[in-house]
């Protein structure tokens, strides 16, 4: 563990200079995001309020050809103190995970799953400043720098942040997150969300899609991260998906704005019930993903996990009954994907 003394020397060593931006590819990231390690509050029990994934649903999701986890976890749990060290326990919970997740071949999307705070404080706010986030990640990058195959997620959905001040935040974590000398590639949200819906719309400060923008990379390896869900609000809490025409709308605008700023995109999450509407919906986002694999990176599917009930309508957690529809549709269009992804960028000599 790096002394705090040398973290801030990592803060203040960053520069901001150009760098190849990443190289085009298939979509290489097919994946779902495993739910249950952002459950209960700060001091909840292991076991009991939370849990990660065990290995037989790990391996359950690698047989179907899923290349990625997005692995939620609390902020307030892994670092217990702002500005303060990695709790030894809830890391080595973390870094076990990930073991079985890289066991089986799958990458990691590492998500701290706290919609823009921490406890009830929202980032940018003392005393969960733009520091201290960036703090959080210095140390969060130093335990995971250059390890093959984990990706770093900035910020699981901020949302009633305005969008410069969000970008602020973000720029100061991923400054945090290439002084520590990390090359992982680097998930970047918006506000409102990370709505694909509400991208190019001022929600709240300006809209993400001009903001955002703003994004400063040293290395330039980074993607958009976005997500978006198929019911009437684009909420994900409803099991019929009187949206999905506008989530495909959503998912083709967002496309669109990739492409004609030369940026990459990752969905994040996404989900919907096996009603007939959703299921066509969900068919139509993956090909539209799949056929413009130069700014796809891939997805994750919401969600998975061993505490979520049977009648959830997203649910695609293996259990006693029939294989879910939308588990089925997940495979074929894993199948259907090709290619891969550097979760580092190569050292330059």
């Amino acid at each position: 563990m790096r002394t705090t003394r040398h973290l801030v020397a990592l803060l203040l060593a960053a520069a901001l200079i150009p760098s190849p931006a990443l190289a085009a590819g298939a979509p290489c990231y097919r994946g779902v995001n495993l739910s249950g390690g952002e459950y209960g509050e700060r001091g909840a029990t292991y076991g009991t309020n939370y849990i990660y994934p065990i290995e037989e649903t790990i391996g359950y999701f690698a047989k179907k050809g899923m290349t990625i986890i997005r692995l939620p976890f609390r902020w307030e749990r892994l670092q217990p103190a702002l500005r303060g060290r990695l709790d030894d326990d809830e890391l080595q919970r973390i870094k076990d995970t990930i073991g079985l997740i890289r066991k089986h071949g799958m990458a990691v999307l590492l998500d701290p799953h706290n919609f823009g705070y921490y406890d009830k404080v929202q980032v940018g706010t003392a005393p969960a400043t733009d520091a201290a986030f960036a703090d959080f990640w210095a140390r969060l990058a130093v335990e995971f720098a250059n390890q093959d195959g984990i990706l770093f997620g900035l910020m699981n959905e901020p949302h009633d942040i305005k969008a410069t001040e969000w970008l602020d935040a973000a720029n100061a974590a991923i400054r945090s997150i290439r002084a520590a000398g990390a090359r992982n590639l680097i998930l970047v949200p918006g506000t409102s969300w990370s709505g694909a819906h509400s991208w190019e719309k001022d929600v709240i400060g300006g809209a993400n899609g001009t903001v955002m923008l703003g994004v400063r990379d040293p290395l330039d390896f980074y993607a958009y991260e976005v997500h978006q869900y198929l019911d009437v609000d684009s909420s994900g809490t409803h099991p019929t998906c009187e949206g999905a025409d506008a989530a495909v709308e959503a998912i083709a605008g967002v496309t669109a704005w990739l492409k004609r700023n030369h940026k990459r995109g990752f969905l994040g999450e996404f989900g919907a019930s096996a009603d007939k509407d959703c299921m066509s919906g969900l068919t139509k986002i993956y090909a539209t993903m799949s056929g413009n694999s130069d700014v796809w990176l891939g997805w994750s599917y919401w969600a998975a996990g061993e505490w979520w009930p049977a009648d959830e309508p997203f649910n695609v957690q293996p259990g006693k009954g029939p294989e879910r529809p939308q588990m089925r549709l997940l495979a074929a269009s894993a199948k259907a994907d090709a290619g891969g992804c550097a979760a580092v960028k190569p050292a330059v000599n």
